[in-house]
């Protein structure tokens, strides 16, 4: 019997180059093999007449060699090898089969004898051909099956991951059942063995089915339970006790809240206030004042007589945040201070110690407020920007900086209600979808390569008239990519010539922090005209007086994020525009680029913006600490999260802590999926489990 937790060099035909290879893919057991899921199938159980192939198809046919080109060095011995060709033929016509670099193939081929070849159709120089195919003798292993298409790495093959595959389900592996019987009946889903055979080597479309909707099911039921367990737990959570009011700090301030302002704040009033701790996602289009809302919070915290802290993803808007809330507090005697990467010695030892004694009572900072060394005296809420930059791991080692203190999370990047009540199931949220008055709608405008120099001048007579530009960029420098893609350091270069007489500023990951603190400095100021800059600038910079956004190579980014980039103008009170530069480029592209033009509403973008590109690139690398889901699609597959939903309700109104012994393996699987989500973030990666109280 197979042990799925064994090396996955203890599967037959596994070496060590091999196991490397399956290592960078994350595969290092023999379960993790087989829960690495086909992509797709090709189905090869039919045939096709070769008179019946055209251009684009792939195909299954059965054929007979008429005749072997054989490959090997091109006539003289250098250059191009040429590659090995077979003639083939059915009763309805012949067909090319070519192997490039693969003249070693030749062998395995003979003249009058039939095989089965499958790959896709293309036009060949003579007539139509069919570029490396698999292939088989009649009756093969993969002669007339539905063969599975697994993502794969350098070093690893289609065939590699079938065998292995196949010889660990011949192994009869245990494989422990993780759903409750009661789940499997009330929702008809097949049992896991089951699934796991026929989701890899289907015998036909229904039974593959069958596999893949149990498969989606549990795994988004592991998902969508664990979830309300942390938010179970949070609500159960016994909060501070809130008294003071905020109509001291709302009245000071110089502007009126908008009505979604004020819904949110009274979101948060009431969560303060309850007794319990809050767990709450403030979502806000770009520009929406989100952050005077969480100052309105954290003065609630600190005028109780508790501390605060603010967490953003990067220390230039970390250190905007430390500004504007310095500027906010100052009226009302809130001490604060800032902690980042960059500060060292006796100056963070000192801000340190002043945390400790209650000396500070906010504290703004990037990563470096959760290191274990960062202490506070009494730690009343929690505040983390951008919440798309972190995850579930994060945040909850920033709360334990605290004895259950009040969360609260920010996130600028719209997204769906039905996928927010998923990626962030274990929080309330409140939606703010109104943005401040006298806030014009951005002008935007796409355009080609031709358009460069008249977007240039007519950004050179906006700065004439005292206004200011960012100039964004996908590269850092010119060898960083390809003859049309524009960088920062080239464009800076550029700019100083075409605006002589302005000063033009340049801010990019690669430089020293203070070379970018100097650099945004000037750019608040005044003193520089144009900022050229990566995406850096994407989130929450703020500088009313810029009035043009222009983005090169606009085809490079995604929805979400051109519409963060936008987001930087069309703060102040002045007309502001935006410029799409774009290179010819794909449809998806040139699709973005119209939906960019004809709105700017950010929710309405994210639905695109997730039609375009799924879940998957949607929170990208960014989402660190979200379960990766290796089989479910959280777009494609809302009609199975509503049943999920209504089980999980179910099983943990009956069960809370998933401890009875038909909900322990499950209880397991969620352990499991949370604490890989927390992976790579430090030796508290797992306590995201521990949270649940597993």
């Amino acid at each position: 019997m197979t042990d799925l937790g064994a090396p996955v060099d203890s599967v037959k035909g596994i070496g060590a180059a091999k196991k490397a290879a399956l290592g960078r893919m994350g595969i290092r057991s023999a379960g993790a093999l087989l829960w690495h899921f086909p992509r797709d199938y090709e189905d090869r159980r039919g045939r096709t007449r070769i008179a019946s192939l055209s251009p684009g198809m792939a195909a299954a046919i059965s054929a007979s060699v008429v005749s072997i080109e054989a490959g090997g060095p091109s006539y003289g011995g250098r250059g191009a090898r040429r590659p090995l060709k077979l003639t083939v033929c059915d009763r309805t016509g012949t067909l090319e089969i070519v192997f490039f670099k693969a003249d070693y193939l030749a062998k395995s081929f003979a003249v009058g004898k039939e095989y089965a070849f499958y790959g896709r159709v293309s036009p060949g120089s003579r007539g139509l051909q069919m570029a490396h195919p698999d292939f088989s003798a009649e009756g093969g292993r993969w002669d007339g099956a539905i063969v599975p298409v697994y993502p794969l790495a350098s070093g690893i093959s289609q065939k590699d991951l079938r065998r292995w595959t196949e010889c660990l389900l011949g192994g009869d592996p245990r494989i422990d059942e993780p759903l409750p019987e009661g789940t499997l009946a009330r929702n008809r889903l097949c049992g896991i063995g089951y699934a796991l055979r026929n989701i890899h080597f289907p015998e036909d479309r229904r039974r593959l089915m069958e596999a893949r909707y149990r498969l989606i099911f549990e795994e988004l039921l592991t998902l969508q339970a664990g979830l309300m367990m942390l938010k179970s737990d949070n609500e159960a959570a016994k909060g501070m006790s809130f008294g003071a009011e905020v109509r001291g700090f709302v009245d000071g301030l110089p502007y009126r809240l908008t009505a979604a302002q004020r819904r949110a704040l009274a979101d948060i009033d009431g969560d303060m206030g309850s007794g319990r701790a809050m767990n709450r996602l403030l979502q806000g289009d770009v520009g929406s004042g989100k952050t005077v809302v969480a100052a309105a919070a954290m003065y609630k915290a600190v005028k109780s007589g508790f501390q605060a802290a603010m967490m953003a993803p990067t220390e230039t808007l970390a250190w905007q945040h430390f500004g504007e809330l310095r500027g906010l507090f100052a009226p009302h005697g809130v001490r604060t201070g800032f902690l980042a990467g960059g500060v060292r010695g006796a100056e963070r030892r000192a801000l340190l110690e002043k945390l400790k004694s209650g000396e500070i009572d906010l504290l703004v900072g990037t990563h470096a407020v959760i290191q274990p060394e960062v202490v506070f005296g009494r730690l009343g809420i929690v505040v983390t920007d951008e919440q798309h930059r972190f995850g579930v791991a994060q945040r909850v080692r920033l709360q334990q900086k605290g004895e259950s203190p009040d969360i609260l999370v920010m996130t600028a990047t719209p997204i769906p209600r039905t996928l927010a009540f998923i990626v962030y199931g274990d929080l309330d949220i409140s939606v703010m979808d109104e943005k401040p008055p006298g806030r014009q709608a951005v002008f935007t405008k796409a355009t080609d390569a031709g358009g460069r120099d008249a977007a240039y001048e007519f950004m050179r007579r906006e700065i004439r008239t005292g206004s200011q530009a960012y100039v964004v960029a996908p590269l850092v420098d010119d060898g960083d990519g390809g003859r049309a893609l524009k960088s920062a350091t080239g464009l800076h270069a550029e700019l100083a010539r075409r605006f002589k007489g302005h000063s033009v500023a340049l801010i990019h990951g690669q430089m020293r922090q203070s070379e970018k603190d100097a650099a945004m400095r000037d750019f608040y100021a005044g003193k520089a005209a144009v900022l050229v800059s990566t995406v850096l600038i994407e989130v929450g910079i703020n500088v009313p007086n810029a009035t043009i956004m222009l983005i090169e190579n606009a085809e490079r980014f995604g929805l979400a994020q051109l519409h963060q980039l936008r987001g930087r103008v069309g703060r102040g009170e002045r007309q502001s525009y935006c410029i799409l530069v774009t290179e010819r480029g794909s449809a998806e592209a040139e699709e973005r680029a119209r939906i960019m033009v004809s709105t700017d509403d950010g929710f309405a973008i994210a639905e695109k913006d997730l039609e375009l590109r799924g879940p998957g690139e949607f929170f990208g690398a960014r989402q660190h600490g979200m379960p990766r889901l290796r089989i479910a699609n959280l777009l494609k597959h809302v009609k199975v999260l509503a049943a999920v939903k209504d089980e999980a309700h179910l099983l943990l109104a009956g069960d809370p802590g998933l401890s009875l012994p038909e909900n322990r393996a499950l209880r397991e699987r969620i352990a499991a999926l949370f604490s890989k989500a927390g992976e790579g973030l430090g030796e508290d990666a797992e306590i995201d489990a521990g949270k649940i109280g597993i």
